[in-house]
Order: C-alpha cells, then sequence, then structure tokens
C-alpha cells in the first residue's frame, strides 16, 4: 500500500490557515500567501514586543527625571545616589512612584541626595 501525506499536510496548511484569520483577501484563504502574511506578521510581532518594552523603559526614565528634577536632582545622580544608599528599586516602580504617590517619592530622593 502506498503511504501518503495527506491528512498531515492538511493539518498544516489548516494551521497557518487559522493564524491567518482575519487577513485581508486571499491572505487568509490560499496557503501559500497566507504563509507568507503569517510569517511576515510573526516577524514584526517579535520585533515589536522588544520596541514596546523599549518605549516603556523611556517612559519611565521620563517620569523619574521629572520628579527628581522636581526636587532638584538630575536622573542619573538620583539613580546614583538610590544605588549607593543600597536602595534596589526598579524603574517601573520608581516611575509609579513619581507619577502616583509624590511624598514617598521625594523621601527617596532626599535619601539619595544624602548618599552622594
Amino acid at each position: 500500500m502506498r503511504v501518503t501525506n495527506g491528512l498531515a499536510r492538511h493539518r498544516k496548511h489548516k494551521k497557518i490557515i487559522d493564524q491567518a484569520k482575519g487577513y485581508r483577501g486571499a491572505m487568509s484563504i490560499t496557503y501559500k500567501s497566507a504563509k507568507q502574511a503569517v510569517v511576515k506578521a510573526m516577524t514584526f510581532s517579535t520585533r515589536d514586543r522588544k520596541q514596546r518594552q523599549r518605549k516603556m523603559r523611556e517612559l519611565w526614565i521620563m517620569r523619574i527625571n521629572a520628579g527628581a528634577r522636581m526636587s532638584g536632582l538630575s536622573y542619573s545622580k538620583f539613580m546614583f545616589g538610590l544605588k549607593k544608599a543600597g536602595i534596589e528599586l526598579d524603574r517601573k516602580v520608581l516611575a509609579e512612584l513619581a507619577y502616583s504617590n509624590q511624598a514617598e517619592f521625594s523621601k527617596l530622593v532626599e535619601v539619595a541626595k544624602k548618599s552622594i
């Protein structure tokens, strides 16, 4: 008996077509164009996840810098002072403090000033 690849190929094609659901035109119907579209979309999604992380870090640094400058200290000196004081808070938490709880953030700035 001859062994064919029909079922496996059908499943493979169906997986790609399902991933391309919602794409415009033949991109969601034909296997060849759907595969190209899915590969390109996956490439962009990987790239854009990295870019989103980068943008968030930029935003956190801007917020920390603004909060530190309101208390008379630059971002770099503030971060250096925190590191010297042994306070290990990440930028996400510091940005949230600077944005929503300025009283607590100003206390951190004072600690950083003393340790410099």
